[in-house]
């Protein structure tokens, strides 16, 4: 796979580096400031507006949610009523660690080999 390198300059952009200076020099320092208060208060205007915009979008979620379980609720709660499927009985967990388990004959050589010394 040969790909052609890229070329690179290493050397400064001039255009790029006059539209910088322009953008970062101050000039009249209240001007400069003003400019920046005014960036500042356009970034909060729209996060203001992204805010709103999520916040519709969370409420018309949680109705679909509540919508979809209340609808899920029913068609489980007809279909165990119709005589559906039998349920079929499952052990809990704490049955499972509980309940005794069947030793293997190498327990019980080990076992016993350990009690006889």
């Amino acid at each position: 796979m040969n790909q052609e390198a890229l070329p690179f300059d290493h050397r400064p952009d001039p255009v790029l580096g006059a539209a910088l200076r322009r953008a970062l020099d101050p000039g009249d320092h209240t001007a400069f400031v003003a400019r920046v208060l005014a960036g500042v208060d356009g970034a909060r205007a729209a996060v203001g507006t992204w805010d709103a915009v999520l916040a519709r979008w969370a409420r018309v979620g949680v109705a679909a949610a509540v919508l979809t379980a209340l609808a899920a609720g029913y068609l489980v709660g007809r279909a165990t009523a119709s005589g559906g499927a039998p349920a079929i009985a499952r052990a809990s967990v704490a049955d499972v660690l509980i309940a005794p388990r069947p030793q293997t004959p190498e327990v019980e050589v080990v076992l016993a080999s350990v009690l006889e010394h």
